[in-house]
């Protein structure tokens, strides 16, 4: 999953569209095999609404909180109460009332289609017991997603002071949305959602005119203008865009499109290896095995963004003994494997044992050890 950026902190009509996208032709980077376009990305910035995608808990945190809130995920039908603090809340609202009973699954939708501050307080009261609680939890979990740049202070993004975030970071928080949680990231391309006998169209208008588009979040603020974190799939490559700091929702649109287009046109995406697949010229001599040789597979899918015309230069350089020694469990791991473009490291992977080999006969481990002196 390839992350596809740009954190626009100018403010001015003309200089967050035409602007940029003429900057974006001229310097089109991509140090790393995750950026194709970044321009202040590390900025610290304010987050708006853009906050409550951060809703999600990652499944690797062995919390107390973070449990709670995975096996609510898992219980989508669960009601949650609804406090007088998430009544109040300002800005954007779900409109959900205190005193009643809410279904989790609905205070997602408020949340991801309607941008609901009043749900996000009512989930991040339940799951931590109070909102400045939650937030401490979201920010343990962004510092282990490497978001290194973020301070939550809030659930709703509502402006508080040391509130803050990049685009960078907000890059890695949506693709670990689209990866962690894909039985409800369908809920962020649902076009509208109706509670309350309130319906509610998804901010996100590009879901209404790019059939690729399926997410995620937009925000607003006077602090932090219109921003837009989009995610859209064609022909299985997917770009993650990030755009902040616009001044309207017809700029934030335009930036992403162009961005969106420029990315789809000139980049592509192709899986290189999956998990498990032998490697070409990776088989490697075995001593005392039942076998004489065993080849070498990927731990993980080795997945590469490249620009259009450049397939055929990548190479696959292997780090592994020439030799091994039985016995060998199928899935220990040997060596590593780079996928590489020039000098530069595009992705890489552990390496391991494709097949098990077990130990030979003592006449079989007799015959090797000779062997072995004269090799």
């Amino acid at each position: 999953m390839k992350i596809y950026q740009i954190d626009s902190s100018a403010r001015k009509e003309g200089s967050t569209s035409r602007a940029l996208a003429k900057k974006l032709l001229e310097k089109i980077k991509k140090p790393d095999d995750e950026v194709i376009y970044r321009d202040l990305n590390d900025e610290m910035v304010f987050v708006s609404n853009l906050t409550e995608s951060g809703m999600k808990i990652d499944p690797k945190d062995q919390t107390e909180t973070h449990k709670k809130m995975f096996k609510l995920s898992d219980t989508l039908v669960k009601e949650l109460p609804v406090s007088v603090k998430a009544w109040k809340t300002g800005g954007s609202r779900m409109f959900i009332r205190e005193g009643t009973e809410v279904r989790l699954e609905d205070l997602l939708r408020g949340i991801i289609i309607q941008s609901g501050n009043d749900a996000s307080v009512a989930v991040a009261e339940y799951v931590a017991g109070s909102e400045d609680v939650f937030a401490d939890v979201m920010n343990q979990t962004a510092a282990s997603l490497g978001m290194t740049n973020t301070q939550f202070k809030n659930s709703t993004g509502l402006p508080q002071e040391g509130h803050y975030t990049t685009a960078k970071d907000l890059g890695i928080l949506a693709a670990r949305i689209i990866k962690d949680f894909p039985d409800t990231y369908s809920i962020y391309q649902e076009k509208n959602f109706t509670y309350n006998g309130i319906k509610q169209a998804n901010r996100n208008s590009l879901l209404f005119r790019d059939p690729s588009v399926d997410g995620l979040k937009t925000g607003h603020t006077e602090e932090a203008g219109y921003c837009l974190v989009v995610s859209a799939k064609r022909d299985g490559f997917r770009l993650i865009s990030v755009v902040m700091g616009t001044a309207s929702e017809k700029a934030r649109e335009q930036e992403t499109t162009e961005l969106m287009q420029y990315g789809f046109r000139y980049f592509s995406g192709q899986t290189v290896f999956e998990v498990g697949q032998p490697l070409p010229e990776s088989s490697r001599k075995v001593w005392f095995g039942e076998a004489e040789s065993v080849e070498l597979a990927p731990t993980e899918s080795l997945y590469v963004t490249l620009p259009l015309g450049r397939e055929s230069s990548i190479q696959a350089t292997l780090d592994a003994p020439d030799t091994l020694d039985a016995p060998l469990e199928a899935g220990a791991v040997v060596g590593t494997v780079k996928i590489m473009l020039g000098e530069r490291v595009l992705a890489e992977s552990p390496v391991a044992v494709a097949q098990a080999v077990p130990e030979g006969g003592l006449f079989k481990r007799l015959v090797d050890f000779v062997l072995r002196l004269f090799a």
